[in-house]
């Protein structure tokens, strides 16, 4: 890698291109100076908690978002899901026993997603229109469900939920090690394992794909049905986080989770992208919410900032294709 490094900037132009190239990581880390530069309470250990605390539901999302953005697909549905997901965890949860309640979620989640991959890969649907529509019937479900309010745990299974994702192990938030733990196994899949490497494949070349005898259905299928999975998870860790299930929760999320795959490099036509720059666009979103945060800006300019720098992402995707 070192050796690599060193071709490129002795190369014409070679720093332009690399900063280019690991633009993802500058601005990680000058968000991350700036950030200590302006507030003496950042580095602090409540500080970085919180970040992570606030970044994890939304960065297990963007896993998914990922995986199904290779495939040159789209999933809008990711934050109604959360939501619809988050109060039928609530409702089990005061309902039978922990572990049935998280693994029925999941399961629930595993289905959802599994309807807008059989629209995409066998019904052939586009997946904006089919996530568009699973997002609007997922929201509206998980109001019809809570009757329009909270659902607050009452049992000992969400007692212990609640303490699981208000503590931490070590000084790191127990929910962003669930989330840590998320994004190594991407990583794994994707880069050691047949199935990621088909579904880059799939995004890269959707026709050369299907002609050398790859499932081009199945795979579609597969990647929605992990979309919806990983938002059950999300769902589980931030109603877990408040203690209660509400149909308001997820409200777009699905934007966030697009942002930080685009600012990790991710390409929206497919084929392109990474877990690990995936990552950093969402650590890159927290940052951003923090330091506004910490300068008491309102949330509103929250949202003019993040389109700014989503453009400035996919220009710098334009320069680094040349």
């Amino acid at each position: 890698m070192a050796l690599n490094l060193k071709q490129e900037l002795s190369s014409p132009g070679g720093l332009v291109k690399l900063l280019i190239k690991y633009n993802t990581i500058l601005i990680f880390v000058l968000l991350v100076v700036f950030s200590a530069i302006i507030s003496d309470v950042f580095f602090t250990s409540v500080n970085l908690s919180n970040l992570l605390k606030q970044v994890s539901g939304i960065g297990i999302i963007s896993i998914g978002m990922l995986i199904v953005i290779l495939t040159g697909g789209i999933d809008l549905s990711v934050g109604s899901m959360v939501a619809l997901l988050a109060v039928t965890f609530a409702i089990l949860v005061n309902s039978v026993i922990l572990p049935v309640a998280i693994i029925a979620t999941i399961v629930i989640g595993f289905a959802l997603g599994s309807v807008a991959g059989y629209l995409v890969a066998f019904q052939k649907m586009a997946p904006f229109i089919a996530t568009l529509a699973l997002m609007t019937v997922a929201r509206g479900l998980a109001f019809i469900y809570a009757k329009g309010s909270p659902i607050t745990f009452n049992t000992a299974g969400g007692e212990f939920m609640s303490n699981f994702a208000n503590n931490s192990f070590l000084g790191i938030p127990n929910i962003a090690i669930v989330f840590f733990l998320i994004v190594i196994i991407a990583m794994v899949v994707l880069r050691y394992n047949v199935f990621g490497r088909l579904i880059i494949a799939m995004g890269s070349n959707e026709d050369a794909s299907r002609l050398s005898g790859i499932k081009v259905n199945k795979y579609k299928f597969l990647v929605y049905a992990i979309s919806g999975s990983l938002a059950a998870v999300a769902a589980v860790i931030v109603a877990s986080r408040t203690n209660l299930g509400s149909p308001n929760m997820g409200m777009a999320w699905e934007l966030d989770a697009i942002a930080a795959v685009v600012i990790g490099g991710a390409s929206l036509n497919g084929g392109k992208g990474t877990v690990i720059n995936t990552l950093m666009g969402v650590l890159i979103l927290g940052l951003i919410g923090n330091i506004l945060n910490l300068l008491n800006v309102p949330s509103y300019p929250q949202q003019v900032v993040k389109g700014a720098i989503i453009i400035f992402a996919v220009l710098l995707q334009r320069f680094e294709g040349k």
